[in-house]
């Protein structure tokens, strides 16, 4: 065991890694968990001597699967593998199949307690009109809020079903993300082209910058200066840039955060600053162009650079709709975290989580609590 991973990690090697992010910290102890009940379950089957082949099976199987789990937590956390979602996708899977394996080797006295917890679950990632969800909603309901052995197939059902709704609104919001790191890298190079287009030739684009000073004196000016430059592209790009970051910070007001992996948030924000420097260039063309009726030219460079740091914070028109769907994306990545604030179903209409230990005085609630998702 070296040092790098851990000091404290059992014979398994499950333990939150150091300098590893928030997803993975949780994955890992989630790990650890799901071990320990297929430890204890392996233990009692064998004390009672009820260890049958399909259990031994079911017990191999989760085995392997935490440890593809553990696998895919000691991957290089590459680029590609940040943009392909490759290691969380199949961190979760195993994990979430594991579950599976759990509930299916729970003894008939523990299995009780675990129909609020499934059907939790499947009340955060399953429709309302969900059929296996109504089925368990009233399998579970009419049993005391207890699950009995005749439904555990269906409880896996529900479990399966969840945990599949679950991966995939992660991945919607992993491609979310995605598209808004690719919108920001394009924005940016074309903002770096512009720029460097002004340089190289002034005349092409920065003398589209420059105005002229109300007859009778009719003198050019341009944003630095009487005569075009490189230099007139790069500074209405900072204002613009400047006025983007201004509108950003306002709008921080009405962003949170996300316990993902996916920065989402983070790139909402970053998407203004690029936009808002294409769009102090973009207005600034169009002012010169006269596509607004009776206002065709500037008074001074002081106008120039004003309307430009204007521009940039009207990028906020646009990039607010971005923000919407950004919100909205995440808001459909359920978690404990949310519970059940979108619900349409009244609160007393909810099961409520039992805590009473089970018949041999294990108590589930540590197991149930971490089955919910970790992100």
């Amino acid at each position: 065991m070296s040092s790098a991973r851990s000091t404290v990690a059992d014979k398994a090697g499950d333990v939150a890694g150091r300098k590893r992010s928030s997803w993975h910290q949780h994955a890992s102890a989630y790990v650890a968990e799901l071990q320990a009940e297929l430890d204890r379950f392996r233990v009692r089957s064998k004390m009672r001597g009820n260890q049958t082949s399909d259990t031994e099976s079911l017990l191999d199987k989760a085995e392997v699967q935490l440890e593809a789990a553990r696998e895919a937590l000691n991957e290089r956390d590459t680029l590609h593998a940040r943009f392909s979602g490759s290691i969380v996708d199949r961190t979760w899977a195993n994990i979430h199949r594991a579950e599976l394996s759990i509930l299916k080797l729970t003894a008939e006295d523990d299995l009780a307690w675990w129909g609020t917890e499934v059907l939790a679950r499947a009340e955060q990632h399953l429709g309302v009109g969900d059929p296996i969800r109504r089925e368990l909603e009233s399998q579970v309901k009419s049993h005391q809020r207890r699950l009995g052995w005749r439904f555990k197939d269906l409880a896996v059902r529900a479990l399966r079903a969840a945990n599949n709704a679950e991966d995939l609104e992660r991945s919607r919001l992993r491609s979310f993300g995605n598209i808004l790191l690719t919108s920001i890298i394009l924005a940016t190079i074309i903002a770096g082209l512009l720029v460097l287009w002004g340089y190289l030739q002034p005349q092409a684009i920065a003398k589209n910058l420059c105005f002229t000073t109300p007859p009778p004196a009719s003198n050019p000016f341009c944003p630095i200066g009487t005569t075009p430059s490189g230099g007139d592209v790069l500074i209405v790009e900072l204002f613009g840039l400047g006025g983007a970051a201004l509108a950003g910070a306002v709008s921080l007001r009405n962003m949170r955060g996300t316990a993902t992996p996916y920065l989402v948030p983070m790139y909402l924000l970053l998407l203004r600053l690029p936009v808002g420097a294409l769009a102090a260039v973009f207005g600034l063309l169009i002012i010169q162009g006269g596509f607004v009726p009776g206002f065709s030219n500037l008074d001074s460079s002081a106008q120039v650079l004003a309307w430009s740091l204007l521009f940039g914070i009207a990028q906020e028109s646009v990039t607010r709709l971005i923000d919407q769907q950004g919100r909205k994306v995440i808001g459909n990545v359920r978690g404990p975290s949310r519970g059940f604030d979108d619900d349409p179903e009244p609160s007393s209409a909810r099961p409520e989580t039992p805590v009473g230990p089970t018949a041999d005085g294990h108590r589930k609630q540590g197991l149930r609590q971490t089955l919910k998702r970790h992100d």
